[in-house]
């Protein structure tokens, strides 16, 4: 007997890395990703969020985006984008950016980055820029490829190397752990609970 497929959830996210790490949690929460909308950055995601919730008056949606320092708190975000969520929609901010998360995996993260587990941070939501956190660890790196891949080049202008965004869905797909890493993490421990109560309502 064929077991039947797991529900579908809608989404939309800021990027690529953003897209493989709802996927994830999706999966991890015994749900599967439907469509997956955005992927154009932060300004896209919230000027179609209208309609995303329009959407969740019918159907079940996450919207995940970073907080970055446009607020003060993820709280203060969502009240500011969403001041009334639909039924279905679950909008989640994650502290101060998705990166953080993954660094929240410390032990996964040091081997995959070839760096000694010390040098990652204790408490990855505290940082300004966990983005530019990974790509100073991976300057650090005894590999040259992830040194390559991951750090710009001098006078390039970019914030990340031309490889970052293939090596951090790599390591979302294979190697992270999200229940270690959200112990280091509140805003994935929630999101993580949020997705697992939409579970739950569907099961009833």
């Amino acid at each position: 007997m064929i077991p039947p497929a797991p529900p579908h959830v809608s989404a939309a996210v800021e990027g690529s890395v953003d897209r493989v790490v709802v996927e994830r949690l999706l999966s991890d929460s015994g749900l599967s990703a439907g469509p997956i909308y955005g992927m154009r950055g932060k300004d896209h995601l919230r000027k179609n969020l209208r309609a995303y919730n329009h959407s969740a008056t019918r159907l079940w949606w996450t919207v995940l985006v970073d907080l970055d320092h446009d607020a003060d708190c993820a709280p203060a975000l969502v009240k500011e984008w969403l001041p009334k969520p639909s039924v279905f929609m679950r909008l989640q901010v994650a502290v101060r950016e998705v990166e953080a998360w993954l660094l929240a995996d410390t032990e996964q993260m040091a081997r995959f980055l070839s760096v000694a587990s010390h040098h990652l941070p204790e408490n990855p939501e505290m940082l300004e820029n966990a983005k530019r956190s990974i790509v100073d660890l991976a300057r650090r790196s005894r590999r040259m490829d992830i040194r390559r891949g991951l750090v710009p080049r001098d006078g390039s202008g970019r914030e990340v190397g031309a490889a970052f965004t293939a090596s951090m869905i790599e390591f979302v797909t294979r190697f992270w752990r999200p229940e270690v890493a959200e112990s280091r993490s509140d805003s994935l421990r929630r999101y993580r609970r949020r997705l697992a109560g939409i579970r739950e309502r569907i099961a009833q």
